[in-house]
Parts: structure tokens; sequence; C-alpha cells
């Protein structure tokens, strides 16, 4: 028998599960949390509303990068330079950002930035251990100081960038045995499709 609640994969049949008052009422927390678009379902099925991939466990490092890069799309459908990123926990994202230093009027506004602050205010915690960052260019310093801050399990990135890139380009700040907190980087994922929305978005401000 089913004794807790379980997350739906769209189409997914569950079954019922008996729950507590108490249960029910976490439940109902970690729902507004997420703003809906995680259901716990408890004999029916998920309904999840909001953006591609909330509320769906996913597994690889692909199908994560595929949710920062719609992230750095919308930034540069903004007028902003295209990097996206999304924070993932457990299967799950949690916070997501798009690069916003122009709209937002804010030299900090980095997606990293956004998606490590959207994550910290969902699980109301400034700390996000075993939580792992994606974003589709190599984090700048300001970045990699934020990763180390929110004790992240690791860092993905897309594609390097030679000129400010602090994960392995210029420096290896997350992963500096001299700091308090180290967090292992994967490098490349999906690097060709990251790169060429920055080239894109260059070319035709020339």
């Amino acid at each position: 028998m089913l004794i807790g609640p379980r997350w739906a994969v769209p189409g997914e049949d569950v079954l019922e599960a008996p729950i507590s008052g108490g249960m029910a009422r976490i439940r109902d927390i970690l729902a507004d949390r997420l703003d809906g678009t995680v259901v716990a379902v408890y004999g029916r099925h998920a309904i999840a509303s909001g953006r591609q991939g909330e509320g769906v466990v996913m597994s690889n490092d692909e199908e994560f990068m595929g949710l920062a890069l719609e992230e750095a799309r919308r930034a540069a459908a903004e007028g902003e330079v295209p990097i996206g990123a999304v924070v993932v926990l457990d299967g799950r994202v949690i916070g997501r950002g798009n690069n916003r230093p122009i709209g937002a009027v804010d030299p900090t506004a980095h997606a990293e930035i956004l998606a490590l602050r959207e994550a910290a205010g969902r699980i109301a915690n400034y700390r996000l251990p075993g939580a792992v960052l994606y974003v589709t260019v190599e984090p700048c310093p300001m970045c990699c100081g934020a990763a180390l801050q929110a004790r992240l399990a690791r860092v993905v990135y897309g594609a390097p960038d030679p000129k400010a890139g602090a994960a392995r380009s210029l420096y290896r700040l997350l992963e500096d045995s001299r700091l308090n907190h180290e967090a292992p980087v994967t490098g490349g994922v999906r690097s060709a499709e990251c790169a060429a929305l920055l080239t894109e978005f260059f070319r035709a401000r020339r």
C-alpha cells in the first residue's frame, strides 16, 4: 500500500494513498510554494500548469539544459544577452532565471543569480544543499561565488566563456580547495546550441 504522497508524471496512474490531516497540509503548502505547477496526487491524475518541465521528474543533464535554453531564449526576446539558468533539486526545477541586467537596471541580475534567488525563496533557505545549477554559459566570478554561498552540489554549464568564465576558462573557483565549499563542475552540455544563441544574438545586433 502506498503510504505517503507521490509526485505524478503526466499520464501515469497513481494509487490512492491514505493521508493524515497533517500530511494534507504539507502537501498543500508544497503545492503553493511551487506555484501550483507540482501537484501531489492522491487517487487522481496531476494537472501540471506553468512552464515546461515544472513538476515532472527529469533525470539527465541534457534535459535540464534544455530548460535553461528556454530561459536564454526569453532573455533574447527581451533584448538581453541570451543566457538562461535553472536550479534543480531532487529531479525537479525549483528556480529559473534569464539574464536581466538591462531590464532590471541591476548589474547582479544574471540568470544564475535570479535562479538561485527563486530557488532559495521556494524552499525558504538561503542554502541549497543537494541542488544543481544548470546555466547555458559558463558562470562568471560573481555567479560562481553565489553558487558557493548557496552550497550547491554541482554546477553544469553549456558554452565556455573565455573572457569571463570562472568555472574552468579563467579560474576554477568552484573547485578551489582553499575555499570553504567546492561544487563539482560539468561543462560542455549542449554547448553548440548554447553558443549558437549567443552568436545569433550578437550577429543580429551588428
